[in-house]
């Protein structure tokens, strides 16, 4: 369990990679690396956890992610069957071949756009996913022409969902790397029971009020926000698996009715009751 750089490697030498059904649902990878990510995943309910954005998806998701944006592999705790097709591609790829070529101009403004994090509408999963599915196999050369047909399509698209309202700027030294991963662990581990702030503190060596600080400036979220959204992310897949509001509640951390259904109303819009009864 930690926010690290992770290295893509090639067995050749490519401009991109991709990775079919990779299966790390018992791992929670939070990582970024320099490549821009697409990711498409299928036959499964999940949590989309893209920078600062916190939400779950529902059957599937299509995502494109920028360059250093820090997310958890979008398989996290999914216990049903799935498929799953990661595509990585270079940044000088993106940022010296694309941008310098004025016939991918519309392909290029949504790289632009994948700095804020780019998820896509439901008409476009299952048409794409198919062609992401049927690159396995082809030579590199077909490969890339299929892949540019998808990033046209992609781009064409009128209708996407931005996940954050400006650009996400990552700029992190290893040692707040480090910190981060650590705070995430604990929040993973014991999200389910009380997390004390002194004991956060202290994980990081700082007083309750240098480390709130410092929580806001890495995260933009205070300490029980962030928390807070965690817990509803989780309470989500239980609602969705059939559980009352109030197993719903106190299995994802939270000691009173009242503020879970406050605090779910905030980070979703609706009260719990009328979301599980979508899925149920």
């Amino acid at each position: 369990m930690k926010v690290q750089l992770e290295t893509i490697t090639n067995k050749v030498n490519r401009s991109f990679s991709m990775m079919f059904n990779p299966r790390l649902s018992d791992l929670f990878f939070w990582h970024f690396h320099p490549e821009y990510e697409l990711v498409y995943i299928e036959g499964a309910n999940g949590t989309r956890h893209v920078g600062d954005h916190i939400s779950t998806y529902e059957g599937s998701d299509l995502v494109l992610i920028g360059s250093n944006i820090p997310h958890l592999n979008f398989d996290y705790g999914v216990d049903t069957e799935y498929r799953k097709v990661v595509v990585h591609l270079k940044k000088e790829l993106v940022e010296t071949h694309f941008f310098g070529t004025p016939e991918l101009l519309v392909i290029n403004t949504m790289f632009r756009k994948a700095r804020y994090g780019l998820a896509f509408p439901e008409r476009l999963k299952k048409k794409l996913g198919k062609k992401l599915f049927a690159l396995e196999g082809l030579a590199p050369i077909e490969q890339y022409m299929q892949l540019l047909e998808i990033l046209q399509v992609l781009s064409d698209a009128e209708e996407f969902e931005l996940l954050h309202d400006r650009p996400y700027d990552h700029q992190v030294s290893d040692k707040d790397q480090k910190r981060i991963s650590s705070i995430f662990a604990l929040i993973d581990n014991g999200y389910q029971h009380k997390i004390e702030l002194q004991e956060v503190a202290d994980l990081c060596h700082m007083t309750k009020e240098a480390f709130c600080r410092y929580f806001k400036k890495m995260t933009r979220y205070t300490f029980t926000e962030f928390l807070n959204r965690y817990r509803i992310s989780q309470s989500k897949r239980d609602l969705m698996a059939g559980k009352s509001v109030s197993d719903a509640c106190y299995g994802s951390g939270f000691e009173s009715l009242s503020y879970f259904n406050r605090i779910f109303k905030k980070v979703t819009n609706e009260n719990p009751r009328e979301f599980r009864k979508r899925y149920v």
